[in-house]
């Protein structure tokens, strides 16, 4: 059965994305920000790129028009309570997580799903707050989210088989390609990924390679669309520095920690395009 009602919780850079191609899917979308403002500012994002379809003739009027009219934006949890599912988005804080799941999970219906979209913490500590873990589980989309086919459903120790296969039926409805996986740190893609990029850090601190050789050795030796310290500016050191360190919580391996020219390097406020600059200068 296809999903008519879905919300999000949270507005910004994932969450307006994620309330993007559930709107153009014909889904209404309830989206919930903290306050007005940073409500307004997440649909003019939404706005902004579907105007900017429209230009590039990427997308029709009329498909810009309906979309944006199966948006509904609210300051109030309340107004989800109606949804088939709500996804998440907030700050990437343990605490907001839980204490919005167990909110929620008294407002929705006996049958809604509950997930979150979060890229490193455990899914099923964020299910233990709710009164029905069973509907909890993970959905986890890549930035930005109307460009990236790819989403991780993360099945937590609780997640229920119907709960399971009902979030792969969403995230077909969406048009996007499901990899499923168990709960475990980074799950698939950071799994892999981060290693990866740490690595290309350490290969420049030990002087081996400048960062523009490093780019371009990945990007025409094995294919990848940009260097590896090209992605870490564009996901944002800060993130990678993050995410890393609760995978070296949990592993305690060596290819998870951080190298010190990264843990500087975001000290310093060097965290990539949003800032400025990273290994590159953005500034111009």
């Amino acid at each position: 059965m296809a999903f008519k009602t879905v919300g999000v919780v949270g507005c910004g850079l994932m969450g307006s994305g994620i309330v993007q191609v559930s709107a153009q899917s014909g889904i209404t979308t309830w989206v919930r920000e903290v306050d007005q403002a940073a409500l307004d500012k997440g649909l003019g994002r939404i706005k902004k790129f579907l105007d900017d379809g429209v230009t590039k003739g990427k997308v029709a009027a009329e498909d810009r028009d309906r979309t944006l009219a199966n948006i509904k934006g609210t300051t109030k949890l309340e107004d989800l309570a109606g949804c088939e599912l709500v996804i998440e988005a907030a700050v990437e804080n343990m605490e907001i997580k839980r204490q919005l799941f167990g909110t929620l999970d008294g407002l929705l219906g006996p049958d809604a799903l509950l997930a979150s979209n979060t890229s490193s913490l455990s899914i099923t500590e964020i299910a233990a707050s709710a009164k029905r873990p069973d509907r909890v589980l993970g959905l986890h989309f890549f930035n930005p989210v109307p460009l990236m086919k790819l989403v991780e459903i993360i099945r937590a120790l609780s997640t229920s088989d119907a709960a399971f296969a009902r979030a792969q039926e969403y995230v077909g409805q969406i048009g996007k390609t499901p990899v499923l996986c168990k709960d475990t740190p980074g799950f698939v893609v950071n799994r892999l990924l981060v290693p990866y990029l740490l690595d290309a850090v350490r290969v420049l601190e030990s002087g081996i390679a400048t960062r523009e050789d490093i780019d371009n050795g990945m990007k025409l030796g094995c294919g990848y669309p940009m260097g590896p310290l090209t992605l870490l500016d564009f996901v944002g050191l800060d993130t990678t520095y993050y995410i890393a360190n609760i995978m070296f919580e949990e592993f305690r391996e060596t290819r998870f920690a951080a190298p010190p020219l990264l843990k500087r390097m975001v000290s310093a406020g060097h965290l990539g395009r949003k800032s400025g600059r990273g290994f590159y200068d953005y500034s111009k």
